[in-house]
């Protein structure tokens, strides 16, 4: 029957009830072909740049609103890529480690602004400042004046097909004591700590293995205690040897030869990034981070003490020498990205590029996993990815505010 037909035969009270349900059917349809050219994008950008596998979430309000897997997570054997399919999120693990350090400092463990060496068995001196003193929160801001160096320290550190057979320990001792076998003068900047910002992987490692010596558990025991299982983060681990193999993505590289597939690795300095863990895991464990330490009614983290993981650090009269505030600031093992616009991290290892950043007032979220390293000039096409899924999670967010009451 024609709408107008209907309405003429209707009641007021029928009348307003056809119009809610026609009203919700169009909302409903465009919804749908707004997600259907979503995916369109998603899939175009992907074979573009020859990413194999991808999945996502979107977070608007502490709430996942859309979440879906693209591509392959084994391309060979025609496996899907789902927001369920277990990665090495590379960097992102820094939040991680994060959250364990500021666990930490809630229990009484350590302190961010005590000298590392009261809790370290040996003793790190940097020898173009021997009087300096290191904090834990010079290594979670990156300002420490400890530094990744390479090659060594990325053609040292990864173990194709198994976890590193060297203990975190024995590393870290024989990289910063002199005498040891990774020694040198170059594992240090010529700046004081606090004064200068470079990104540092081993500092990150470094307060990873603090942790673990002031709460006597290693990082991947006290993690799953205190953080998955509590959040059911059930696909989560740290090493190869603890995580559902049948799960996880196969690792793809591509270069001007084309797309191969990698073995998995291990990382000595898993605190800096090796996590492996879904989309869907974590997104719980970001949620619990933007929403105050509370994941529905779980809480990991007291609220203070997930206030101050994601307060900025630096100002103008507290900052490092190279750093201006406003474009780049730090959390503790956190950071804002895109000008000061994000906060979050990124992540990028072999055959691994991840994004978990939310808008400063923690309106919306995205989360993206690929298990495909890029070429530099096709790294733009992710990044298109990502700002396509944030747009999209800025329309459900003011489609939502729209349609609820009194709007």
């Amino acid at each position: 029957m024609p709408i107008l037909k209907l309405i003429k035969k209707l009641r007021p009270t029928g009348i307003a009830l056809v119009l809610l349900g026609w009203s919700i059917s169009l909302i409903a349809q465009r919804d749908l072909s707004t997600s259907l050219a979503m995916d369109s994008v998603i899939r175009q950008k992907m074979a573009e740049s020859g990413i194999v596998g991808l999945s996502a979430s979107i977070i608007v309000d502490k709430q996942v609103v859309w979440k879906k897997g693209f591509g392959f997570a084994d391309k060979e054997n025609k496996i899907p890529f789902t927001t369920s399919t277990i990665m090495n999120i590379a960097s992102v693990t820094k939040t991680v480690t994060g959250a364990c350090l500021m666990k930490a400092v809630e229990q009484g463990k350590v302190s961010l602004d005590e000298d590392i060496n009261s809790y370290l068995p040996f003793k790190i001196v940097n020898p173009y400042f021997p009087q300096d003193r290191v904090t834990l929160r010079n290594l979670a801001t990156h300002t420490s004046g400890l530094t990744d160096r390479y090659p060594f320290y990325t053609d040292s550190l990864y173990f194709n097909g198994k976890d590193s057979p060297e203990a975190l320990g024995d590393f870290l001792r024989n990289y910063f004591v002199a005498g040891g076998k990774y020694y040198s003068k170059e594992n240090f900047l010529d700046h004081k700590a606090g004064t200068f910002r470079e990104y540092s992987n081993i500092g990150t490692a470094l307060a990873g293995f603090i942790v673990e010596q002031r709460t006597g558990q290693k990082l991947n025991q006290y993690s799953k205690h205190y953080i998955f299982k509590p959040l059911h983060m059930d696909d989560t681990g740290w090493f190869l040897s603890e995580i559902n193999l049948k799960k996880h993505a196969k690792l793809y590289v591509k270069d001007e030869n084309g797309i191969k597939n990698i073995e998995l690795y291990g990382l000595t300095t898993y605190p800096d990034g090796g996590v492996h863990t879904s989309t869907d895991d974590l997104s719980r464990f970001f949620i619990a981070l933007l929403n105050n330490g509370t994941y529905k009614n779980t809480r990991i983290l007291k609220e203070e003490t997930a206030g101050q993981m994601l307060t900025f650090q630096f100002n103008e009269k507290n900052k490092p020498e190279n750093t201006d505030p406003k474009d780049l600031n730090s959390g503790i093992f956190w950071a804002t990205k895109m000008g000061g616009k994000r906060i979050g991290h990124n992540g990028s290892d072999p055959g691994v590029r991840t994004f978990m950043l939310s808008d400063l007032n923690k309106e919306v979220a995205v989360i993206m996993f690929s298990n495909t390293s890029l070429t530099e000039k096709e790294e733009a096409k992710f990044f298109n990815i990502y700002s396509e899924l944030y747009k999209y999670g800025q329309k459900i967010r003011h489609d939502q505010l729209s349609s609820s009451p009194g709007r």
